[in-house]
């Protein structure tokens, strides 16, 4: 399989999560760090599977990779469970897709970045499909503006995550998996002290794991697909496929969950948008 093929897995199968996770929490059988903790588990084991079969697992040079796993998808999984559960899979899949934009402002502030004139032109972009997002005329019932702000703080998390592997210039031997396994063993260790200080039931009956294990899968699968494909293709060929991610989970959304979703015109472009700011800026920058 080439790039291009494991850029477009990648990006839909991070594009179902939030579809599969907006199942799982209807009904609620579990308070929603459980759910996110029985998830990461699924990813850990799919990215330990695929770190053995990938060979040359070390234990030297991963520290940095424990402190961007606790970051991200540790801290920032909560927020994008509980995102998901109050504003909907679709608006949570636009407003996750704002990274980028967050990631050029902490360089700018944070490490002092100059960006080009198109890295601004895909900031303004992703703007617009936010303000698109905002401006909704008529949204479902379910949908609240708390959680769409709750997935931004989560899209902002990932972005931090990336400002510090990047200021760092991650320079390391560590395999690609390894390096994705000791990162979700880091977001374990994260949610689960959050649910331990929130003293909630974990819960393991047969239809709470079944629910749950089925986003953790797409999400390590989706890793191990863009793993592969920045292995065999250019960042420029990649980042942008990968950033149709938004588009795919606004997709699915309509798919599987369009009576309760109601995506209009207004989501769509603002998918549309951000996805086209964010392509923009993971290619220049």
């Amino acid at each position: 399989m080439d790039a291009v093929a494991l850029a477009f897995t990648s990006a839909a199968l991070f594009g179902a999560m939030p579809v599969a996770v907006r199942f799982a929490l209807v009904p609620p059988l579990v308070p929603a760090a459980v759910g996110a903790l029985l998830m990461q588990i699924a990813t850990f084991v799919v990215l330990c599977v695929a770190a053995g079969i990938q060979g040359g697992v070390t234990v030297h040079g991963l520290l940095p990779f424990v402190l961007a796993g606790a970051i991200a998808p540790g801290l920032s999984n909560l927020f994008i469970t509980v995102a998901i559960r109050e504003a909907g899979s679709s608006r949570a899949s636009v407003a996750f897709g704002m990274a980028p934009l967050f990631a050029v402002t902490i360089a700018v502030l944070g490490f002092g970045e100059r960006p080009g004139p198109a890295v601004l032109v895909g900031a303004l972009l992703v703007v617009a499909g936010g303000i698109a997002l905002a401006l909704e005329p008529e949204r479902p019932q379910h949908v609240r503006s708390m959680g769409i702000v709750i997935a931004l703080v989560g899209a902002a998390l990932f972005a931090t995550r990336d400002n510090l592997v990047r200021h760092e210039s991650l320079e390391t031997d560590v395999p690609a998996m390894t390096a994705g396994a000791v990162m979700l063993a880091a977001s374990l260790v994260v949610t689960s002290l959050f649910v331990a200080g929130r003293r909630n039931r974990v819960g393991w009956p047969a239809p709470v794991i079944a629910r749950w294990l089925l986003p953790g899968t797409f999400v390590g699968f989706s890793y191990v697909a863009l793993f592969e494909a920045f292995y065999r293709g250019t960042v420029s060929v990649v980042a942008p496929i990968v950033a149709t991610e938004s588009l795919f989970g606004v997709f699915f959304s309509v798919l599987l969950l369009h009576r309760s979703e109601r995506v209009g015109a207004r989501v769509v472009a603002g998918a549309a948008l951000v996805v086209a700011g964010g392509a923009l800026i993971a290619v220049v920058r």
